[in-house]
């Protein structure tokens, strides 16, 4: 049956192409995806889909269900398309949300024969306000027993961790003034910024190793001659895990508060973009997956392992469904993402075999769920000890 759902990928291998090219030669930013979110859509429609728009109250999200009307595992592939500001699809989105789509695609032609239901996720803004952070917070995701999703890389690596993250903006209000003529009737909200920056950097000292915090000034002032009344300061603040995490924040913010003390400026705190929750691999699904990638003629040396890197929206599906996220080689050079070379490699037919390749990989997993009850059993209980 693998062979089958192999062929059906096939059959339709001319569409995923014209698909991914497309989505790929028109670049949308997060949450404007239209015409990402209504060419796939539309092609799983055709493949007798049923599909519901605007999920979560996100326009550009989709929920695409094929029902066997037979009891069984409710399995999930995500699909991301956003793509990011100036470089385009430079992370490989045309090729996720492509991937994401076959594999539920190639996965529905065998469902009625085992039972179950097929899902494709639309997910909007990974890059930004990720969709499946919002998705995850309305229980969109507590219904299934799986999710998966395959990134782009310059080489194979299994699932792994990912870093927790907030996105923390401090503003500072002061009192301008003639920085020469009457400076002392001024209150500096820039230096406030640079205060926290300071104090931030002081406590690296006392953080674990997994700690990355990173920021800038997108205001600091008008002109030299002026006390800056107003400025702001940017960080992306990350952790291994969400608890250290949220333990981290509480100091950054006094950070913020103790240069707010000093210059005597007004602070506010807010968040510029949503939370991430750290990815929780599920080793058993995890192994499935890479035994598939083996069976379909990928040497297992080549297949490395994965610590924890940037941060993701899918780790906030990942801590309510066993999910797991791995990579896809699709260049030879070690491009890195967010690069106009990988870019081009996303857009390169050796791009578009890496894509036939992880939808496979991710159907022929979902195939193994279907048909081993011991194995979804494994995954459950996997999860539940996570």
């Amino acid at each position: 049956m693998k062979k089958q759902i192999h062929l059906e990928i096939e059959k339709i291998r001319e569409q995923l192409y014209k698909i991914s090219q497309y989505i790929g030669e028109n670049p949308e930013l997060g949450h404007d995806e239209f015409k990402a979110s209504k060419i796939f859509s539309d092609e799983l429609k055709n493949h007798d889909f049923q599909v519901k728009l605007g999920t979560a109250g996100l326009s550009t999200a989709f929920e695409a269900i094929y029902d066997s009307n037979m009891p069984g595992p409710s399995i999930a592939f995500m699909a991301e398309y956003d793509a990011l500001p100036d470089l385009g699809h430079a992370c490989g989105h045309n090729l996720i949300g492509t991937m994401a789509v076959a594999a539920g695609i190639g996965l529905s032609k065998v469902v009625n024969h085992y039972g179950g239901k097929v899902y494709v996720y639309g997910t909007p803004a990974e890059e930004t306000r990720g969709g499946k952070v919002t998705m995850a917070e309305q229980g969109i995701f507590d219904h299934l027993n799986v999710a998966m999703m395959v990134h782009p890389f310059h080489r194979f690596e299994e699932s792994g961790s990912s870093l927790a993250m907030d996105a923390i903006q401090f503003e500072f209000f002061g009192k301008a003034a003639h920085a020469a003529a009457s400076p002392h009737e001024g209150i500096n909200a820039l230096d406030a910024v640079i205060q926290t920056f300071n104090s931030i950097n002081a406590l690296r000292q006392h953080v674990t190793s997994d700690v990355r915090i990173h920021g800038i000034i997108p205001e600091g002032g008008k002109a030299a001659n002026i006390v800056p009344d107003h400025a702001i300061a940017q960080f992306y603040v990350r952790a291994a895990n969400r608890t250290y995490l949220n333990e981290l924040i509480e100091k950054v913010k006094r950070c913020a508060e103790g240069a707010a003390l000093a210059t005597g400026a007004k602070l506010k705190t807010s968040f510029y973009e949503f939370s991430y929750d750290d990815m929780i691999t599920n080793e058993t699904l995890s192994n499935v997956f890479t035994d598939n990638l083996v069976q379909l003629g990928v040497n297992r040396t080549k297949i490395q392992s994965k610590g924890s890197g940037g941060s993701l929206d899918m780790g906030n599906v990942s801590q309510v469904v066993p999910s797991i996220h791995p990579y896809i080689q699709i260049c030879n050079e070690p491009y890195a993402c967010h690069t106009h070379e990988f870019r081009e490699a996303a857009m390169s037919d050796q791009g578009f075999e890496g894509l036939m390749l992880g939808a496979t990989c991710m159907a022929n997993t979902a195939f193994d769920i279907l048909t081993s009850p011991e194995l979804l059993n494994k995954i459950k209980e996997d999860f539940k000890s996570q």
